[in-house]
């Protein structure tokens, strides 16, 4: 076997079996090689990286066997959809670097689907149930025990029209009428114990007004609308399986109404994104804005797409995670170390180096001239030299991490302390000579001296000491504002837990600090570019922050310490 032959076979092997199914299709002929898929989000809140996902597999399959993608909004459901949504899905998407084929709205085939139900109807295969929505579901039986029949099950066919247009009036009211299908109450899939397929919502809808009184449920309106648009493999996640057998039938009712039985859209599902200490119900995730236990839709402590861009994620590195953990037909608990490794990753090889100090302690190099400075050169990126260089002031006064300068050290410290030496990053060696405290015997300053022959770059810098802080020029560097994150639920399966999930949000899950300096160079950035506090972490610029004052978030550390402390 030659080696193209072996990747080949490995690369065979790699593919998901959703893309198996694709390739088993194409070797068959089916759909005249056409490859179609779409992604069909409802625009009732703000997409998570569990959309992620669908998104990666509904716009990879069509990438990768030269199909098309197309965008379709499920907007079914005027009481609880918005322009709003619509926008930052549209948004999010292309973020992520997807392009849609073309862009539909479920709303597109309200008269279709109209049609489609006054066809049921006429043929004896629908009805319209004046009953509450309790007694109907009271009617459903269980898994194990056949439903009861509706007391309007076989109403004249002449009167259930009369009722459904009805239905579709201003003055019609909510929940007083649905349209039932007209199926099996004894099927043990309950899917198929007479559906709900259309009930009555008076609110306006974001896109076709009050032209319409009553709308399509979601198992009526989505396989008709992939059949409408030609969708070859409709791609979604394992909670569908059950449903599948009542989208099969009515595509096949649909076919039997248009005479036709040559194209057929082929359902296939695979499991859904979970992560560890986050939820992914749109319903809690509303919750959590509206009650304002965050700060929006879009903080960075949230699993929505535009909360984790705000925290400084890359759409490559979500990208990524997704691809790593693949997709299979049994649900997992994805722990969130390994998205903040792709993450890590990821920005390591494209982040702006720059000096920030987020706990600092004045340090004077005493015999360091007064009001003098120098211009040190800083490499922007190590991993990339096309990146260029920047320049950092370096001056008498500096503020260095407090962490770095220990008193009384222990001998495998290797940072500031009495008598030893550092390199200061970018600039000289100095060495530690004491340390001032105030009153309360808190160190205020450290005081060291620099070796004029040392500075980074000259001949006498090749001298060797173990340890190298970042540091900021007191008199040149600008305040700032780091907001640091932790877990936003302090149970690593909310979604799993009975109590009230409001109960097991994490108090200190978001973490100020107003005294941080960083240089100026970094007090330029803006939101979108991705920055590396050397020694500290990954951080983006939040929004609204400005030259005069910076705000950061920081978007994971350089190393996986929260783990070990989860373990402590």
């Amino acid at each position: 076997m030659t080696m193209l032959q072996e990747n080949a076979k490995e690369e065979k092997k790699s593919i998901s079996f959703v893309e198996q199914s694709v390739e088993q299709d194409l070797a068959e002929g089916k759909n005249g090689g056409r490859i179609q898929t779409r992604f069909p989000p409802e625009p009732n809140g703000y997409l998570h990286i569990g959309h992620a996902k669908a998104i990666c597999m509904d716009f990879g399959v069509a990438e990768n066997y030269n199909g098309v993608c197309n965008l379709r909004f499920d907007d079914t459901n005027p009481s609880k959809e918005g322009t709003e949504y619509v926008d930052s899905i549209l948004n999010d998407i292309q973020w992520l670097g997807f392009k849609w084929g073309n862009l539909y709205y479920a709303s597109d085939y309200f008269k279709k689907l109209w049609d489609f139900a006054i066809w049921l109807i006429e043929q004896g295969k629908a009805y319209v149930d004046e009953q509450t929505s309790e007694q109907i579901a009271e009617q459903k039986g269980t898994p194990t025990q056949a439903g009861t029949p509706s007391p309007y099950r076989d109403r004249p066919i002449e009167e259930s029209l009369r009722l459904f247009h009805a239905m579709n009036t201003p003055e019609a009211v909510e929940g007083s009428m649905v349209l039932r299908a007209k199926l099996d109450m004894s099927n043990p899939n309950m899917h198929f114990r007479d559906p709900i397929i259309y009930r009555i919502i008076q609110t306006p809808h974001h896109r076709t007004g009050t032209e319409w009184h009553v709308y399509p449920m979601y198992d009526f309106a989505h396989g008709q609308s992939d059949y409408f648009e030609g969708v070859t493999h409709s791609i979604c996640t394992l909670e569908f399986v059950p449903h599948r057998p009542l989208y099969d039938h009515f595509v096949d009712e649909l076919q039997a109404m248009e005479n036709q039985s040559v194209y057929r859209p082929r359902q296939i599902e695979f499991n859904r994104l979970n992560l560890t200490y986050t939820v992914m119900s749109k319903r809690k995730l509303k919750a959590l804005v509206d009650e304002h236990l965050v700060d929006g839709w879009d903080d960075p402590r949230m699993p929505t797409i535009c909360g984790m861009r705000r925290r400084g994620y890359s759409p490559e590195s979500i990208r990524k995670f997704i691809d790593s953990i693949g997709y299979t037909k049994f649900d997992a608990l994805n722990d969130m170390a390994l998205l903040e490794a792709a993450v890590r990753e990821d920005l390591n090889a494209k982040s702006l180096r720059v000096s920030a100090v987020l706990n600092p302690v004045k340090l004077v190099i005493t015999n360091y001239p007064e009001g003098e400075t120098e211009e040190m050169i800083a490499v922007n990126n190590p991993e990339n030299e096309a990146d260029g260089t920047h320049t950092i002031t370096f001056s008498r006064n500096l503020w260095i991490e407090r962490e770095d300068f220990m008193e009384d050290a222990p001998k495998k410290f290797f940072r500031l302390t009495p008598g030893k030496e550092v390199r200061l990053k970018n600039a000289y060696i100095v060495k530690c000579t004491g340390c001032t405290k105030n009153a309360e015997g808190n160190i205020i300053e450290i005081q060291a001296e620099y070796d004029p022959q040392s500075k980074s770059g000259m001949d006498g810098a090749n001298r060797k000491v173990k340890g190298t802080l970042h540091w900021v020029s007191a008199d040149h560097c600008v305040k700032a504002e780091v907001k640091q994150y932790d877990r936003l639920f302090n149970v690593e399966n909310p979604s799993a837990d009975e109590r009230d999930f409001r109960e097991l949000l994490n108090p200190t899950s978001l973490n100020v600090l107003n005294e941080c300096y960083v240089e100026s160079f970094a007090a330029d950035r803006k939101p979108g570019e991705y920055l590396q506090f050397q020694r500290i972490g990954y951080f983006m610029a939040d929004t609204g922050s400005t030259p005069e004052h910076p705000v950061f978030n920081k978007t994971v550390g350089l190393k996986d310490t929260w783990a070990k402390m989860a373990k402590a």
